[in-house]
């Protein structure tokens, strides 16, 4: 699966050129310009008449540059970002939106507990840690979203009273029937609706599936988070970083996994249809 960081380049990218050129410093540095240039134009007799303009270009040129390669703050624009993008008011019911808001929270704590500890100690590149937990969290989110939909469909509620009834009804209007082509259309009916309550089942257990998977995933972060703040130089040689690392790969693959095995039955920007 792609990274969903990689997905967002040029979007973040545009929010760290954005921020560098408004940072406030910029903004004192240009005014101090223009008041100094209207003041005090030749401060000394060889002092040219673009010296202070040519010295807030420069002063300004040196503030942006540091943004762009300060990596700590622009990880944290990129973290704030990326969080942005999950609008929870997509996601209605309180309890699910409340684990999405849990798992953005562990997201936050891990990348950084990572960034801080270093290159090395859990992830080569911080950047690495960025994109798993980035991939992660889009997963929880897609999965909330849903399961919030699937549980206020009550179409699907209401198929669940009738379909079973309506199957019964047809086995006993088959039995009844002496019709051949009547009794033959209505076993074509009964066959589409009896792949119509499998659907439903199979939809059942699929979002079963999801909630339980949704509170490992919770308990899963949890975990990493009380692990990583363990995490130092020795545990690179003794195997235990990489061990965290396989065991966010497979909590990331088994949530895509399950999205994709949910999608198969079931359209939920369209209720109902399964």
């Amino acid at each position: 699966m792609s990274s969903i960081r990689n997905q967002m380049t040029k979007e973040t990218r545009g929010a760290i050129v954005q921020y560098a050129l408004f940072r406030w410093e910029n903004a004192v540095v240009l005014a101090g310009t223009i008041v100094l240039t209207g003041l005090m134009p030749k401060p000394f007799p060889w002092w040219p008449i673009w010296g202070w303009p040519l010295l807030g270009l420069l002063g300004i040129g040196a503030i942006f540059y540091s943004s762009l390669t300060n990596e700590k703050k622009n990880a944290e624009l990129l973290l704030r970002y990326f969080q942005e993008r999950f609008d929870l008011k997509h996601i209605q019911q309180t309890e699910l939106r409340e684990e999405v808001e849990l798992a953005l929270e562990y997201q936050r704590r891990i990348e950084t507990q990572v960034r801080q500890k270093g290159r090395g100690i859990l992830w080569d590149q911080p950047e690495d840690t960025a994109n798993q937990l980035n991939d992660w969290i889009a997963n929880v989110y897609q999965i909330a979203q849903r399961l919030d939909v699937y549980r206020r469909d009550g179409l699907l509620d209401s198929q669940r009273q009738t379909v079973p009834n309506e199957i019964r009804s047809l086995e006993t209007r088959i039995d009844q029937e002496k019709n051949q082509t009547f009794k033959s259309q209505l076993s074509e009916l009964l066959e589409s609706k009896k792949r119509q309550w499998e659907s439903l089942q199979a939809l059942d257990t699929r979002m079963k599936q999801a909630e339980i998977q949704l509170s490992q995933t919770l308990a899963a972060m949890a975990t990493v988070d009380n692990q990583v703040k363990l995490i130092d130089a020795q545990d690179v040689e003794s195997g235990r970083s990489e061990r965290l690392r396989a065991d966010i790969r497979e909590q990331v693959n088994r949530l895509n996994d399950l999205i994709g095995s949910i999608n198969e039955v079931y359209d939920y920007h369209k209720p109902g249809m399964v």
